[in-house]
């Protein structure tokens, strides 16, 4: 969680956007961290997040650009793994109008279901600043080392679609999905994952977020390289232990009727079980290659075979 929270941070610390690209950030955070509530026939805004420095932008740009008070509450939920603090942002008195500002409800005072029309088609910043204020309500980012994805869970289907007609502006491929019963827009590529921090204001987090995600999978194939190293070993064990036992019976079978050249490269082989053929090879007098210890080893247990089955007819 502490590289997710870094995103957050950092994404809530832009403070160089215009005007647009604030409304339309803002528009996002409010649609996906909660949305539009009605009591007593008025329009209460109120958004959640679990990032304190998102909940303060969005209250500082619902004063300085909407210019609306708003109160900023600290909620504690219990959850299976300890509390967890969340932050509320609540506007009483002017919800409708600031609902009527940030394109959540339309001339009609209709709720919008997905985005606002004005931000899926605006102008590139708008659209990296909807992405960043949806992220920032719910967002989500797998820890490095870990199956990559970026993650936004979505109010509903018309959100999740107004995601991904927004990020195929922006040249990057998502997916939506439901996983029980909540819609999510996903991505998985690593690189078009580190692609979309940049874009949202991340590059810092995007590089950190690329850096331990390499590690991981240098840590991961050399894991993997060891085991396979460790199975060849075992393999190699039990072949040289069956070999061996091949080699005493064939012995036993032959007696003193073992050509030297066979009975010298069996016996390296007893003498020697860890050994590889290429090692035999060096060990044997004069020196040879592994080809011919091999060859030898084969030859002395046809040999026996041979032997053995010729008894067995003549019995």
């Amino acid at each position: 969680m502490a590289l997710l929270d870094d995103v957050k941070s950092e994404l809530a610390a832009i403070d160089n956007e215009t005007s647009a690209a604030k409304k339309a950030q803002a528009a996002a955070m409010i649609r996906f961290g909660g949305g539009l509530h009605l009591i007593q026939k008025h329009i209460v805004v109120e958004a959640q997040f679990d990032s304190l420095d998102a909940a303060k932008w969005l209250q500082d740009t619902i004063k300085d650009v909407f210019g609306h008070e708003s109160d900023l509450i600290q909620v504690s939920r219990q959850t299976p793994n300890g509390t967890v603090q969340r932050y509320s942002v609540r506007v009483l008195r002017a919800g409708g109008a600031l609902a009527l500002q940030t394109g959540l409800i339309d001339r009609r005072k209709r709720p919008v279901r997905g985005l606002p029309a004005d931000v899926v088609s605006g102008t590139p910043a708008q659209i990296k600043a909807a992405w960043r204020g949806a992220f920032l309500a719910h967002g989500e980012l797998s820890d490095p080392g870990k199956a990559s994805y970026l993650e936004i869970v979505c109010p509903g289907s018309e959100a999740a679609l107004a995601l991904v007609g927004t990020a195929r502006r922006l040249g990057i491929s998502v997916k939506a999905r439901q996983v029980r019963s909540s819609e999510r827009v996903t991505l998985r590529d690593p690189d078009a994952i580190e692609r979309m921090l940049i874009l949202l204001g991340a590059p810092r987090s995007a590089r950190e977020w690329t850096g331990k995600r390499s590690d991981g999978e240098s840590r991961g194939k050399a894991n993997r390289l060891a085991n396979f190293d460790d199975a060849n070993m075992r393999r190699s064990a039990k072949a040289a232990v069956e070999a061996s036992e091949k080699i005493l019976k064939a012995f036993e079978t032959l007696g003193d009727d073992v050509p030297e050249n066979l009975r010298a490269a069996g016996q390296l082989r007893l003498d020697h079980r860890d050994a590889s053929l290429e090692e035999l090879g060096r060990l044997a007098d004069p020196p040879v290659t592994k080809d011919a210890i091999a060859g030898r080893i084969r030859r002395l247990l046809l040999l026996a075979a041979k032997v053995e089955k010729q008894r067995a007819q003549n019995a």
